[in-house]
Order: structure tokens, then sequence, then C-alpha cells
């Protein structure tokens, strides 16, 4: 509980960030962990609150009020056997997670959350500094072979706890690295790419078997065909994500210079990990519209103003949220209210309750963008008459969600039954959890879920691996 009267005593703290002026200049992560003296302060505020509301409100059900007063008494080697007891990836979600355990927190009711992220932060970065973290091989081997499906947060944590369990976990991933959207979606800035090599690297050390270039159900040389692996593993785990965007669907959509945000974030990650990056798409001296007001539009804000645009405009079809939520009608849940990112602090002109009517163009490619405020009519935005207007484009990046997993290729082939929403069915709880339709194949995480968090496919992976050891076994020993 840490210290019983830190929470009166100490105020929140915030993790120390380079300069705006300083870190737009580089790809590098700007954000220090909590030194030694204040992760003990932080760690003081947690609170005797008899219902830890912050453990159910993490999806991956972290024990925080525990590693909180370990963290408090400095037995931080603890502290980290605790956090890596629930979480694969601390390094991972400390970074990026948006903390919904936070909004959870009892102190946060009427006062600043305990910094748990913070924390977080800092418990696992001690471990790596201090050599803590080390691979967990298998003391006995099953002989059961598993193949798992995508690289991202899921798959790495399903082929984790399954390679710890005895089985032999091949991974397939069809880019030319491992991480899925960890390694070409969010940008180094906000998630350096050291912190995947040496959980890869550690992995591997454990037993797991990475192929990449290796594109389940795709054509041409990476291609390979999904019934090979039904064929030559005894379990086959699909999490390879939900990777179709929501598109826009207006006059003058295909016009040059209208793209996906996922095109243009990954194009940059491949550069700064030094690849060639013919034809790239850059916001360099343009004036650049970013359609969608959630993480993947705020990241595209961060990487614009890096390459040097000229300016930078988001667009939310929804009203703007209030900045500080009503804390007696939505706590412990996860708050509607105004969320100012550390790139929109970088520089960005927001716009909120509008909705793009159309994308005009000249000599082929996108001028500018005619939009419409938008009013709530029964919970739907709706175009209110008379109110268009005008603002110039000269590169928009539509930032607008992820709909369901690409059907065409692996999909297709295993002939899996997918739900309402084209993702891949299976239920989460009771006989035959995380189990699809198909004998011996299962899914977890955004391929199953939809579009979601980091923290929810950790959470899916270790849970869907511990199906599939029971499927394998007869039974598992492994925690949810």
């Amino acid at each position: 509980m840490g210290k019983p009267t830190g929470f009166l005593e100490f105020q929140r703290l915030s993790e120390t960030a380079e300069p705006v002026a300083s870190r737009l200049k580089h790809y590098r992560e700007f954000t220090e962990h909590l030194s030694d003296a204040d992760s003990k302060t932080q760690g003081a505020r947690c609170m005797d609150c008899g219902i830890p509301f912050c453990t159910s409100g993490c999806p991956v059900n972290n024990i925080i009020p525990d590693w909180n007063d370990l963290v408090y008494r400095g037995d931080w080697h603890t502290a980290l056997t605790v956090l890596h007891s629930t979480n694969n990836f601390p390094d991972f979600t400390g970074r990026i997670c948006p903390a919904p355990c936070e909004a959870a927190c009892t102190l946060n009711i009427n006062s600043s959350a305990v910094g748990i992220k913070s924390i977080e932060h800092f418990i696992v970065d001690k471990g790596w500094e201090n050599g803590w973290i080390v691979p967990q091989p298998a003391a006995v081997k099953t002989g059961k072979r598993v193949a798992v499906v995508g690289s991202g947060p899921a798959g790495l944590a399903a082929a984790q706890q399954l390679a710890r369990a005895g089985h032999d976990v091949v991974v397939f991933e069809k880019n030319d690295r491992v991480g899925g959207l960890l390694r070409y979606g969010i940008p180094d800035f906000k998630f350096d790419k050291s912190n995947i090599d040496r959980r890869v690297a550690q992995m591997q050390a454990e037993g797991v078997e990475f192929r990449t270039s290796a594109h389940i159900g795709g054509e041409g040389a990476k291609g390979i065909a999904a019934a090979t692996l039904t064929a030559e593993f005894d379990a086959v785990v699909l999490a390879g994500g939900a990777e179709k965007p929501r598109d826009l669907s207006v006059p003058g959509r295909e016009l040059g210079g209208v793209h996906f945000a996922m095109e243009f974030l990954g194009q940059q990650n491949k550069l700064v990990a030094g690849d060639s990056v013919p034809g790239q798409i850059l916001a360099t001296g343009k004036k650049v519209v970013v359609i969608g007001g959630g993480d993947t539009g705020s990241d595209c804000v961060g990487t614009s103003n890096r390459q040097g645009a000229k300016s930078v405009v988001q667009l939310e079809l929804l009203p703007q949220p209030p900045e500080q939520e009503n804390k007696s009608m939505t706590w412990p849940y996860w708050p509607l209210k105004l969320r100012t990112s550390t790139s929109h602090e970088e520089g960005c002109q927001r716009e909120f309750a509008v909705a793009t009517q159309e994308v005009l163009g000249e000599n082929g490619r996108v001028r500018a963008l005619r939009l419409a405020r938008v009013e709530l009519v029964g919970g739907v935005p709706t175009p209110i008459a008379g109110s268009d207007f005008e603002i110039e484009a000269d590169l928009v990046l539509l930032a607008m969600g992820f709909v369901a997993p690409v059907k065409a290729g692996l999909l297709e082939q295993l002939g899996v039954a997918l739900d309402a929403r084209g993702a891949v069915r299976a239920k989460t709880d009771g006989a035959g959890a995380y189990a699809t339709s198909v004998p011996k194949v299962f899914a977890a995480g955004d391929m199953r879920r939809g579009q979601s968090l980091v923290v929810w496919a950790i959470r899916e992976g270790r849970q869907c691996a511990r199906e599939v050891d029971a499927f394998l076994t007869g039974s598992s020993k492994l925690p949810r």
C-alpha cells in the first residue's frame, strides 16, 4: 500500500520529457523514467483503498498495489517479478499504454491518480539496467509444435508463454522484422524498437523460432499456404492483427496526396531503421491534414512535425470533449475527456465536430478539403446545413481506425468463421475459449477482438496460450 499517509503528503510526479524544440530534431524516445527517489515517492502515494480498482481497470490485471509497495520499499527486483507475473512486456505497456489503471485508481476520485504507468516504466527499465531480465527456458519439452501467425504483442505473448510451457513455437511474420504494428505503426520517438529486439533475443534463447518474410496465405516468394501450418503443427494461433483501415468514402478520395496513416508511419519507421524507402511519403514543407483524432492521428502529427511540415491540422468527427471528466459519473471506468498528447504539444491545430465532404484537387493532386460542421442527432454526427468551409491541404493522412483483419489470403484459406464485424469468431471463456471454428486453430488479439490496445493484445495472447497448452496436454499451469 506504500506509505499510509503518502497520498496526503506527496503530489503526482510526471516523467521528464525533452523540450519540444530539441526533440523535434530526432526520432529517439524523449521521455526519461523516474529516478530511484521519485519512484519511491510515487509508490508511497498508493493508498490502502481496500478494493484496488486499478487491478480490475488493467486488462492484464497487474497486481499494482503490491509492486507499488515494493518500489516504495526499494525492493525493485521483487517488484519486477510481480510485474512480470501478469505482463510479459511491461517495457511495451510502460511506454505506450494509455493507462486505464490510472483512470480506475481510487485516489483519482478526488485527486490525481498514482503514476502507475511511470512506476511500471521505472521497474522494467531498472530490470534491464541490472541484468535481471533473463531467458526462462522450459525445463521439460512436450514435443508439441505450435505455429503463431503474427508477431505483434498478442503473438509475442502467446509464443513466449507456450515456449515456457515446453512447446516448440515458430512465429511467422510477413514483414522483414518482428513486431507487427509495434515495429511499423508506432513512431520511434514514442517506442524505440530496441525494446522489441531485446525481447526477441530473450524469446529466442527460450526456444522460440522466428521466421520473417513469411506471409501465411500470401502470394509470391514470401507466400506460404495456410494448409501448410495445419498439416505441420499441432496447433495454430492466429494473431495477425486487424489491418484493414477505415477508408474515406467521399468524392476526390482517389487524388494523389491522400494516404492511409500506416503507409506514412511505416515508411518513416523503416527509414529510421536504416532501410531504403523509394518514393517515401513526406510531409516536408506541406500543409498536412490528419483525419482522425485518436492515437494514430496523433502519431501522424508528431511525425509530420519532425519531417518539417508547413502546417498540421487534425480533424475529429465528434465534438470536443470536456477538459475534465465528471468523475462521479465515470470512475472507475475509462472517462471521456480531452486528451492532449506530446505530439499535440509539439504543434497542431485541432478541429472538432467536422466531417469531410469532398477532397478537392488540381492536376491530379489534393489541394484542399471541403468540410462541414456537424452536430449529434440521435447520437449520429450529422452535417449542419450551410456550414461548409474549405481548408488547404497538400497531404491528407487517413487515421480513422481499423475495421477488421484482412480476409483475403490466410482467413479465406483456413475457412474460419467470422463475426459480424469481420473479425475471427472465438469466445474468451469456458470450454473452447479462443478456439476458432477450424480444429486446432485459435485466435487472439486484434484479429479476434478488433482494433484495441497493446495491453489487451498481451492479455489475449496470454489467455490464448493457456487454452492452447490445455488443448495440447490436457491441462495447463500457465496463468491467465
